[in-house]
């Protein structure tokens, strides 16, 4: 898969002249994601100027960091961003908000774009996707050895798949991988008992968990999918053939019920025996949910913000700043003490997402609204609100931008 390269060669010239006036330092060997069969795309601008490099594997992955911190500072960057995409799309998506979280943080960040789950291979179900996450995680993390912190941004079905990966990375041991005297990694080697990993993702601190436009309560009736204009019969019809997506169409609409267990949604809004899905959710310090309040034909309003229809806010407001951002919520918990009902029996939609609701809130959540009400992009508002292809989904740039605001280091 190519990449497009942007340059500028004039700030390309002084940065190889700083490189030179810096040569006693011997720099770091660019690490790709696959030691078997990598290439470096190269060299291009941030949109503050800064030089960054793109490292792809054949796979589709590909991570982008600044140049300075290789070649120039002699240092590496300790935190994480891994994007993950929706259904059928790929690493491609994420790759404009890549390119201003490098503006924003060029000496502190990687940002690694996913594409273990990309086009037919979404349609695997949640929990395939989410353990290929978390194995494709753990292989970044063992590239660099300096990382001491994680984040994750997931756009639509990617923050489901997000939650799923992390519960499996939060409940297995991970031993964090040191550099050789060659600057080469050791083996990352599980499971490691003697050091405590409790409330660290793949071995490092948990500090963003952003989602943008996630069914979090699935699709399942109760007006959730927008597109079917709360139409009894085409919701139900919508239910019987879920199985067009694969076991991702059976999971987000809540129809996995085989051998009388719970909807995978379900069991993923609470602790299980092998998977701390809420304890996973927990452990970062910043979880924030991304909601379109209209014109997302996808992904309803509710599900995305993990609210009961009484809880819309009825008052919205641009903000001047950012002028798609209508409304935001503090950080709070709403749930209560009580442990939701979680079984094979509650069939019910209005329980279900209640059962849902009452588990996701046990997280202090940032919900955060966004309205292209007045956008001439405002069809497209489910990728607007990504910024999927900027020639298409330029309105959501702002969006962007609030996110690389108020993201912690």
């Amino acid at each position: 898969m190519g990449f497009a390269m942007e340059s500028d060669t004039k700030s390309i010239e002084q940065f190889e002249v700083m490189g030179q006036e810096n040569k006693k330092k011997k720099p770091k060997k660019i690490k790709s994601l696959s030691s078997s069969s990598s290439s470096l795309i190269g060299c291009f601008k941030s949109d503050l100027g800064y030089p960054t490099v793109e490292e792809s594997d054949d796979l589709g992955n590909f991570d982008i960091k600044s140049a300075l911190t290789d070649s120039f500072l002699n240092s590496s960057p300790t935190h994480l961003v891994v994007t993950v995409n929706g259904i059928i799309g790929s690493a491609h998506d994420w790759r404009y908000a890549a390119k201003q979280f490098l503006s924003r943080y060029p000496e502190d960040v990687i940002v690694h774009c996913s594409e273990c789950n990309y086009s037919m291979l979404t349609f695997d179900g949640i929990d395939v996707m989410g353990s290929r996450l978390a194995d494709e995680v753990v292989s970044v993390v063992k590239r660099y050895p300096d990382l001491q912190k994680i984040s994750f941004i997931g756009h639509s079905l990617g923050g489901l798949i997000a939650r799923y990966a992390i519960a499996k990375l939060y409940s297995e041991d991970f031993k964090k991988p040191t550099s050789q005297d060659n600057g080469e990694p050791d083996r990352f080697e599980k499971p490691f008992r003697d050091e405590k990993t409790e409330g660290k993702i793949a071995g490092l601190e948990p500090v963003n968990f952003i989602t943008s436009a996630t069914p979090h309560l699935g699709l399942r009736g109760h007006k959730q999918v927008p597109l079917f204009c709360g139409i009894q019969y085409l919701e139900k019809l919508a239910l019987y053939i879920s199985w067009l997506l694969g076991r991702t169409g059976k999971h987000q609409f809540l129809a996995d019920t085989e051998d009388e267990k719970p909807p995978l949604l379900l069991q993923m809004t609470q602790d299980c025996e092998d998977l701390k899905f809420i304890s996973a959710l927990q452990s970062f310090k910043h979880c924030v949910a991304y909601s379109n309040t209209c014109y997302d034909y996808v992904v309803g309003w509710r599900t995305s913000s993990i609210r009961r229809q009484n809880e819309l806010p009825k008052h919205l407001s641009a903000n001047n700043r950012y002028p798609h951002i209508v409304n935001e919520e503090t950080a709070k918990i709403n749930g209560s003490n009580v442990e939701p009902q979680v079984n094979g029996s509650i069939t019910d939609d209005i329980e279900l997402e209640e059962a849902m609701i009452e588990g996701l809130n046990k997280v202090s959540w940032e919900r955060v609204d966004v309205s292209f009400s007045g956008s001439k992009q405002r069809f497209f508002a489910h990728s607007t609100i990504q910024v999927k292809t900027p020639s298409i989904h330029s309105d959501g740039a702002d969006v962007i931008q609030h996110m690389v605001d108020k993201f912690l280091l």
